[in-house]
């Protein structure tokens, strides 16, 4: 089984940015299925009908998400109308039961891809816990195909999560921080791992959002509304990652690339 897995896609620079790079991907590992993390797809925060439709339409087969997801009223007649696929965090109050795991059918074999949310530092109310989410979820299916998206703020949570689900998960991915960790490996039970992936999203920003605004707020303790760059240069952050029948990684290769909007 070949996954390709990309990063919180940030606003409509990061959009176009994977659609350019998306179609060359795609020739190279030839996936059975594209995943990208979309709590940002929409100027930055949450996601709407057009948007989840545009990446929808280059190949993006199921989205994660993450605490940004809400941002926008209308999630799931958004997912409805696009006749998508998103994933909301499992843990999250917000989630109605099961929409927080999506079990997809890939060549005979059954692919459980679950989205967890981490409580450190993320200002979250009524958080679940997340190990114990987990295991409720991976309970109720008998599947060794298992990706996990945890979407948290601290690293320590992350990097807990993916010892907790060794050997229970095939792969752990955090997501959320935008910058990638350079600690991609496999624990000792033979799950993967990374701390963060990463986003597709403007390289000449902080964590997406222009430079500039973010250095005036720090310097001034200034008020400017959040901007994404419009134009510039991309970085497209992802995985591919490859199972063999017993859900272990045969494979797994950072994605780096980077493309001028």
């Amino acid at each position: 089984m070949k996954i390709l897995f990309f990063g919180d896609i940030e606003g409509k620079i990061g959009r176009l940015g994977l659609t350019e790079v998306l179609p060359q991907l795609k020739e190279k590992y030839q996936p059975d299925i594209t995943i990208a993390n979309a709590e940002n797809l929409a100027h930055g925060k949450g996601v709407t009908a057009s948007t989840l439709t545009s990446m929808k339409e280059i190949g993006i087969d199921l989205f994660t998400s993450g605490n940004h997801v809400w941002k926008k009223a209308d999630v799931k007649e958004s997912v409805k109308e696009s006749k998508t696929t998103l994933i909301t965090p499992a843990n999250d109050p917000r989630t109605a039961d099961g929409d927080g795991y999506k079990v997809i059918d890939i060549k005979g074999e059954k692919l459980l891809v679950i989205n967890l949310l981490g409580r450190v530092f993320m200002h979250e109310d009524g958080l679940r816990c997340p190990f114990k989410e987990v295991d409720e979820i991976l309970k109720k299916h008998d599947t060794k195909h298992i990706l996990v998206d945890i979407h948290a703020e601290a690293t320590s949570e992350k990097v807990a999560m993916g010892w907790y689900l060794d050997g229970k998960a095939s792969m752990v991915i955090g997501t959320h921080t935008h910058v990638s960790t350079d600690d991609l490996k496999k624990l000792h039970k033979g799950t993967g791992y990374i701390t963060d992936i990463g986003m597709v999203g403007p390289t000449d920003s902080v964590i997406g959002i222009d430079k500039d605004i973010i250095i005036d707020k720090f310097i001034n303790d200034s008020h400017t509304a959040f901007e994404i760059p419009k134009s510039g240069e991309v970085e497209v952050n992802g995985l591919f990652i490859e199972l063999d029948k017993k859900g272990k990684i045969e494979k797994i290769e950072k994605i780096y690339k980077t493309v001028i909007i």
